[in-house]
């Protein structure tokens, strides 16, 4: 069934970002699908809607956290979906698919790579002529439920952190603090405001 989700899921935020931005060529849309259709978005859906309550595990699965993890939640949102393009009408699935994936269309089509945020603030230091930004992660939790703490040094002074269930979460949430520091410092000085 996921199978199916996938590629109905494929196809609505398809139909929907060429609609929807006749501007971006082929080479900005691709990566725009992506963003909106990529594991770590549909499992964030599959929290919000609470899925993970609703699974039927085997034991080990059960035992080892499968309700929290990515691959399962991820997974288990494509299943719905297929499920829904096979019991309703099509106009119906397609004003329930835009309803769940909207605001991550929307935050995603504001430019390319604008949730990249270790890309945005290894641009921003190459730009201002500072070091590569460095990660230091740490990890805590069981293998079922890791979380990871990344810390982002640049010029060799702590500039952000941020959390997450994988490495990369962790470290682009660290990126968006030190980028959104970064730049509130920038504007600070700029308009004098800066102490």
């Amino acid at each position: 069934m996921e199978f199916l989700g996938d590629a109905v899921l494929a196809l609505v935020v398809t139909d929907h970002i060429y609609a929807a931005y006749p501007q971006m060529a082929e080479g900005q849309l691709a990566p725009l699908r992506a963003e909106v259709v990529r594991a770590e978005t549909l499992a964030d859906l599959a929290i919000e809607l609470q899925l993970g309550k609703a699974l039927r595990l085997g034991r080990g699965e059960e035992a080892s956290g499968g309700r929290e993890k990515l691959s399962i939640l991820s997974d288990a949102m494509e299943a719905v979906i297929g499920a829904v393009y096979l019991d309703a009408p099509w106009e119906e699935l397609i004003e329930l698919v835009r309803g769940w994936l909207d605001d991550h269309i929307a935050a995603a089509s504001e430019g390319p790579g604008i949730r990249d945020f270790k890309t945005r603030l290894q641009e921003y230091c190459a730009r201002n002529g500072q070091d590569a930004p460095q990660y230091r992660l740490t990890e805590k939790g069981p293998d079922h439920a890791k979380q990871f703490l990344a810390v982002v040094h640049v010029n060799g002074e702590k500039r952000g952190q941020g959390r997450g269930r994988s490495k990369k979460q962790a470290e682009q949430a660290a990126a968006a603090s030190a980028w959104q520091a970064l730049n509130h410092d920038e504007v600070a000085v700029a308009t004098g405001a800066a102490p």
